[in-house]
């Protein structure tokens, strides 16, 4: 299955890099299996948007919260994004 980012495993934490050259089209709606902490390690203009409700940037440092099974989408910036996730 094709995946718009970079992806690296070690345990329960994931570390993925989204490119400043993806095309929008590629980052769609979707659900998680699992609850997950996402901390912003790097971000330039990207958000955040969950069903229901208006998109929040992603601020470098702070972590976010998604409820597994909640719908949930990334809105492209301008540079790179860099996520850890940690999954429940």
């Amino acid at each position: 299955m094709y995946r718009p980012y970079l992806e690296v495993r070690k345990n329960r934490e994931i570390t993925r890099v989204f490119e400043s050259n993806i095309d929008n089209r590629e980052l769609k709606w979707h659900r998680d299996a699992k609850d997950r902490y996402v901390k912003v390690l790097e971000s330039s203009g990207w958000s955040l948007q969950l069903e229901n409700n208006l998109p929040v940037d992603l601020i470098e440092g702070i972590s976010y919260f998604i409820e597994k099974d909640e719908w949930h989408r990334i809105i492209k910036g301008t540079g790179k994004l860099v996520l850890k996730i940690i999954e429940y």
